[in-house]
């Protein structure tokens, strides 16, 4: 089995992270070729090539965004598995092992890591455990264990890639774009490789585990609130690609159980509790809420994006 391992990056502001990322992934075993993919950034590319003459660095042949930057590698990526690291993530040692092991069974299409945080200060609290997926990381309401999932975590994840092309790779129209918060692109192609392969295994294992760096303005309460917002517009969109049911089916027990839970044990606390309590209350309401206008709009995640000031400020 091949392995490719690929880092999008698209910003010389993370330059010192990148470094980190890459140098992270070079001391990784099995053997892998390495893919950089700089999103239409002359200066950063220019850089990253001087920089890594041994890897495979390329510009995004697509639109900007990150899901165009991951089909672009993967259209050259000579791996029969192909892994994604982001560019202000550091995979620990022994990542790359873990993650693509479940791939000796034929029928996992996809692996996904887990992430924790590596703060600017103090642990913020705006950002209690539950929250944690707001900065990209792992969070209070995932499995303990390894096991079956119904989709990966974007900063740590591993596909097969002939199943992945065949769906068409990531939706551009779904992924992040510079610092604009809309995702899910990795929950939509993990749901359409197993709604065209019913037996197609999507695998979690948190013993592979990658460092992922959280910028200030990542742990203020506006950027939960942005946050979440566009998480609702996003869950909206690939519900009409691959079906409410399916697009909602993890969201449900988080919503109803693992929320509710968080905020009563915020409550418990005093008034040390209030800050990430009223933050669990906002993050769920406005992810509603975004959900519900991205409904009833009928708009593609890709055209939302004009909008996303809407009711929320940065």
């Amino acid at each position: 089995m091949s392995v490719s391992v690929v880092i999008c990056a698209y910003t010389l502001d993370r330059w010192d992270q990148l470094v980190l990322a890459m140098e992270s992934v070079a001391a990784q075993e099995p053997e892998h070729e390495t893919i950089l993919v700089v999103d239409h950034n002359d200066e950063l590319l220019l850089r990253a090539r001087e920089r890594w003459p041994h890897a495979t660095v390329m510009p995004n042949e697509g639109p900007r965004g990150l899901s165009s930057g991951r089909n672009t590698a993967l259209r050259v990526a000579a791996g029969d598995v192909v892994a994604f690291l982001d560019d202000d993530a550091y995979a620990e040692e022994g990542w790359l092992a873990t993650l693509v092991a479940p791939f000796d069974d034929s029928a996992v299409v996809a692996t996904g890591g887990s992430a924790a945080p590596i703060w600017p200060g103090t642990a913020p609290a705006v950002l209690p455990d539950e929250l944690l997926w707001i900065v990209g990381c792992s969070y209070r309401g995932l499995p303990t264990q390894a096991g079956e999932v119904r989709n990966v975590m974007g900063c740590s994840m591993a596909f097969r890639k002939d199943p992945l092309l065949r769906v068409g790779g990531f939706n551009p129209d779904t992924g992040r774009v510079g610092k604009l918060p809309i995702g899910c692109e990795e929950t939509e192609v993990c749901i359409k490789l197993r709604q065209a392969d019913p037996s197609a295994i999507v695998w979690y294992e948190p013993t592979a585990r990658v460092r992922h760096h959280v910028s200030e303005d990542r742990v203020r309460f506006a950027y939960v609130a942005r946050r979440s917002w566009c998480e609702g517009l996003s869950k909206a969109a690939i519900a009409r690609t691959v079906g409410r049911q399916d697009a909602l089916s993890a969201e449900s027990a988080y919503a109803s159980r693992v929320l509710p839970a968080a905020v009563w044990r915020e409550l418990r606390r005093g008034a040390r509790g209030v800050v990430p309590a009223m933050a669990v209350v906002t993050s769920l309401g406005l992810a509603g809420a975004g959900y519900v206008r991205g409904r009833f709009a009928r708009v593609r995640a890709g055209a939302v994006r004009p909008a996303l000031t809407i009711g929320v400020t940065t």
